[in-house]
């Protein structure tokens, strides 16, 4: 029989979002983790060189990978070889690379909840058995190495994810230097989802591989770089991985499109443009910090990086997708129930994603205020 794996709700709200639009509603999308802004100019200028004159085809970059390469040492100081980067088409692809190098069916892999929803669907089409850990706010809503240390028996595998969806927690270095630790002595294998990099407003993430150099780590440009349609992402391996994640890339996938790739090359190099955008989300981010409470919702998971808002509602619905709706057909504002991250409590949680323009955060929080205002007074 074929694995059952869950919707991915706010696509549902999405669509709905779309069709309100379509009849001639006014629609704010905070529903998607995506930026609204497109990919740099320079980069779409560069595409649009290549379109000219370029008939591409199956190809993966050179130039690409020793950029993506030169990358880790220049944020990190972690040296990564050409060959171990693997160019995908997006994050989504490069974790079922990393699963399915790694694991076998049948295989253990621990995980956060709440956590991205796709890490739970992926790992059940793989026919992996996800291990959830409830992670609240005595945990900051993240893995610990204390957390995995308890575990028995010792999972297979670990995904974290630093900064995270929903909650756009970040783990600090040393909380990541114990979990290293603890999965190498456990003889845990380490997956670390680290798309939202370059995305914070407390401290600066570290990449896993500053303290486990045989992770499995997935990044994208979707995020950063503002090019989630482009569908261009890469996995990072270990030597020893390296033809099994060529292998299944070139099987499952082929290559990324090439358009993508030259595209991706030069937005490497549009810092001021990109860092641009990191300053609008840091307004937006203050803005939704300064209403929420206002509004009633004070329990706020900490949004250290990424551009999410994980809050609880559970004062006011049990029943967040159905909230979610409501709230849109009210107001037009579109957000994702906590439901697709948590499927225990997430039934009580919303996500807003803060990666609009300023003036749409700030029209949302008009639109919001007097609905819940509403609801609390039921």
């Amino acid at each position: 029989m074929p694995v059952e794996i869950d919707p991915f709700h706010a696509i549902a709200i999405s669509r709905l979002a779309h069709r309100l639009r379509a009849e001639g509603r006014s629609v704010i999308h905070m529903e998607f983790g995506q930026p609204s802004t497109g990919a740099p100019s320079a980069a779409i200028r560069a595409a649009h060189d290549i379109l000219d004159t370029d008939g591409m085809g199956y190809w993966e970059s050179p130039g690409l990978k020793a950029r993506i390469a030169a990358h880790y040492e220049e944020a990190y100081g972690v040296q990564v070889d050409p060959e171990q980067v693997i160019l995908t088409c997006g994050a989504s692809p490069a974790l079922v690379l990393a699963l399915s190098c790694l694991f076998s069916p049948g295989a253990r892999v621990a995980l956060a909840r709440p956590g991205y929803v796709a890490y739970r669907n992926t790992l059940k089409a793989l026919h992996l058995e996800p291990v959830e850990l409830a992670c609240g706010e005595a945990e900051r809503f993240q893995i610990t190495a204390e957390a995995i240390e308890r575990l028995e028996p010792a999972p297979d595998g670990l995904i974290v994810a630093s900064p995270a969806n929903p909650t756009g927690t970040i783990i600090p270095p040393e909380e990541l230097r114990a979990l290293a630790e603890v999965c190498k002595r456990r003889g845990i294998a380490l997956v670390s989802d680290e798309i939202y990099h370059g995305l914070s407003y407390t401290l600066a993430a570290e990449t896993m591989l500053k303290h486990a150099p045989d992770a499995l780590v997935v990044n994208s440009f979707s995020k950063y770089f503002s090019m989630a349609g482009w569908r261009l992402g890469w996995l990072v391996v270990p030597e020893s991985l390296i033809d099994a994640a060529r292998a299944r890339m070139g099987n499952l996938f082929l290559t990324p499109p090439s358009l993508a790739q030259h595209a991706g090359l030069i937005a490497f190099d549009c810092r001021d443009e990109l860092e641009a955008h990191i300053e609008t989300y840091a307004r937006n981010r203050e803005l939704l910090l300064k209403a929420l409470p206002e509004m009633g919702l004070r329990r706020i998971a900490p949004p250290d990086g990424a551009f999410y808002i994980y809050a609880d509602v559970s004062h006011l619905t049990d029943d967040s997708l159905a909230f979610c709706e409501a709230l849109l057909r009210d107001t037009g504002v579109a957000i994702a129930p906590g439901l697709d991250f948590d499927p225990v409590d997430g039934k009580g949680f919303i996500r807003l994603s803060f990666a609009v323009s300023t003036d749409l955060v700030e029209e949302a929080i008009r639109r919001i205020e007097p609905w819940l205002a509403a609801r609390e007074a039921r």
